[in-house]
Parts: structure tokens; C-alpha cells; sequence
């Protein structure tokens, strides 16, 4: 499942709007894609996205949309397992929360207490916010760290907007992460220099296991493909590395795949990783998931996060490198911890 290539998510059967934002423009152009959908006014998204005892799982089933303002900060520092490519400025955004995908290792679900998903439809102050900061200093911003933008595209728009805002502020350099194959971005991508497409790849058998909704691994890679052939900046990010039996000979294969069909020669880079996450949103996500093994591996702790053990998060992240190495040169594999 993509969401918004071929059709709208049937579970937006309820969108709630927050009463200062119901005439807002982006309000209603998105409103417009819902005709038969129940709107309901909210004075604060809070009131429904963060009402106690909810049932995430159940709730993915059947999301319901909240529109809303963004108050309060509007960038945030990039946090300690998030890779910096060697920037300096580093941080990110969140102009939507929670995904329309529903992977059992997301930290999503240890961070919120609902499924439902939260658009902020007030993006102009994000980016005054951005222009503001860039004043001072060049920006590298993750703009689809809680959510996956590109899913979204068809419904918000957002990745139009933000690539638009780039190209006329030069001192920034944006991240758009996502296990998306938006055909509709294939068909119409247009190269922005400071935007940059982060495709989270997996092994099909992880997909397959624990990424429920995504887009096949072949769909991501044919996508990236696409967006190269374009002049667009693409990143490959095999982070996380999710353990699975066998998983040597799942990760190689994931790799003759990618090499078979992504021109590596072209990409801006690839990132590595094994999954890490706090502990207190891991100790929430297994309360969501009793039987998952993914959560429930017995990991290590270390500074508030945990992650695999050091030996096995040493052996996966270096048989990864190796085999990259022979097709991606060194200076363009980043290692989380490096």
C-alpha cells in the first residue's frame, strides 16, 4: 500500500479540526479530498490525539486525521541516534505526526499515545521559523522524521511546498525520509539542489515481516531510480538493520538487488545502522506489541537507549559495509555511531 497513488485512505472516516485553523487555506484543500467524511471541531488536537488508555493497534486499522496548528517550538536538535552526514546544524521538523505505515519497530509508536495521525496545516510559520535560523547560520533539516512525507504527498502536498521553500533558501539542505514508491513523484520529479531523498531500504523479509503497508523493496528501489534519472539527490539508508534468522543471507540478497537496480554511481550517499530506541519508547512499544519479536529482542542499554548487543550490532553493520564497499565508495558509507 502507498498511500494516495491509487486511492485515499478509507479510514479517514473522521477528520478533526481545531477551531482556529477551520478556514485556514490548507484546511480546506485538503477537506475537499473527504467529502463523505465526518468533520468534527476540536479546540485543541491534544484533546482527542492524546486521550488516555487508546488502543494504538486497533487504531491503525482505522486512522482518523486531526488537523491543527503547530505551536510552541517548531525546530527541535537532532537526537543522539540520528546520523548528521557531517553537519554541523542539524535538526528536524514535525509538520505531521505518526505514518499511514504501520512497521512493528517504529519508535512512532513508543513516542505517541495514538495512531491517529496529526497534520499541521500552519507550514508557513515552520518555515518563517527556518528562514529566521538560517539568518544565522546553513540548516540541514529532516522534515519527515515522524511521519513519511512522500506517503502523504497526494493528501497534503507538503514535499511540493518544502521543495519549493529550498529552492529559494540556499544555506538549506532538507531531508525527505520514506519507504515510499509514489508513482506520481516518479512521473513528475523535479531536482532541487538542496533536497535530498532518503529511502529507508530493508530486506524483503523483513518488509514482509514486520513493515506492514509498505511498498515492496523492488518498488522503493524502482522509485530511487527514477528520482536519480531525474537529477534528484538520493540517499540509500539501510538503517535500521533489523535481526532476522538467517540474516546474513537476507541483507546480501537486499544488496544484489539494490545493485542490480539503482545506478550507485549517482547516489549522494548510504547510511548504516542497526535499530536503536529509547528505552522508555521501547518499554511503550511493547506494551502495544506482547508478541512482536522485533521489540522483544534482548537488547542492550546504554545511556537511555537500547540497541543489539555490541558484538552483533558490530558484525551486522560491518558485513553490510563490507559488501557496499565493493560497488559505494568508503567516504559515502555513514555508520551511525561514526
Amino acid at each position: 500500500m502507498s498511500f494516495g497513488e491509487d486511492y485515499f485512505n478509507p479510514f479517514f472516516s473522521h477528520i478533526y479540526v481545531e477551531k482556529s485553523v477551520r478556514n485556514h487555506a490548507r484546511t480546506q484543500k485538503i477537506l475537499a479530498k473527504f467529502p463523505s467524511a465526518k468533520i468534527i471541531e476540536i479546540s485543541h488536537y491534544k484533546d482527542v490525539f492524546c486521550r488516555s488508555r487508546q488502543n494504538v493497534p486497533l487504531q491503525h486499522r482505522s486512522q482518523k486525521l486531526i488537523l491543527a496548528a503547530r505551536k510552541g517550538a517548531l525546530l527541535y536538535e537532532g537526537a543522539p541516534v540520528c546520523q548528521r552526514f557531517g553537519s554541523e546544524h542539524f535538526y528536524y521538523c514535525s509538520c505531521v505526526m505518526n505514518c499511514v505505515y504501520d512497521c512493528e519497530y517504529c519508535y512512532l509508536k513508543g513516542m505517541y499515545p495514538s495512531a491517529n495521525i496529526v497534520v499541521f496545516v500552519n507550514l508557513e510559520e515552520i518555515f518563517a521559523k527556518v528562514e529566521r535560523v538560517l539568518q544565522e547560520h546553513p540548516l540541514y533539516l529532516c522534515v519527515s522524521y515522524d511521519t513519511d512525507l512522500l506517503a502523504m504527498e497526494q493528501l497534503i502536498g507538503y514535499v511540493q511546498e518544502w521543495c519549493a521553500f529550498a529552492e529559494n533558501n540556499e544555506k538549506l539542505k532538507i531531508e525527505i525520509r520514506t519507504k515510499c514508491a509514489n508513482k506520481c513523484l516518479k512521473q513528475s520529479a523535479v531536482a532541487v539542489p538542496g533536497v535530498i531523498y532518503a529511502f529507508t531500504l530493508s530486506p524483503q523479509a523483513v518488509i514482509e515481516a514486520f513493515e506492514h503497508h509498505t511498498p515492496s523493496l523492488l518498488e522503493r528501489l524502482s522509485c530511487a531510480s527514477a528520482l536519480l534519472r531525474a537529477g534528484c539527490q538520493v540517499r540509500l539508508c539501510f538503517d535500521p538493520m533489523i535481526y532476522v534468522p538467517d540474516w546474513q543471507k537476507h541483507y546480501a540478497a537486499m544488496l544484489e538487488q539494490v545493485f542490480a537496480t539503482v545506478d550507485v554511481d549517482r547516489i549522494v550517499d548510504a547510511s548504516v545502522g542497526t535499530f536503536r530506541v529509547s528505552q522508555d519508547y521501547l518499554k511503550n512499544m511493547r506494551r502495544q506489541l506482547p508478541e512482536s519479536p522485533v521489540i522483544w529482542f534482548p537488547f542492550q542499554r546504554e545511556d537511555g537507549y537500547c540497541h543489539y548487543p555490541d558484538e552483533l550490532m558490530e558484525q551486522m553493520e560491518t558485513f553490510l559495509t563490507k559488501r557496499m564497499e565493493q560497488k559505494i565508495p568508503r567516504e559515502k558509507i555513514f555508520r551511525w555511531k561514526t
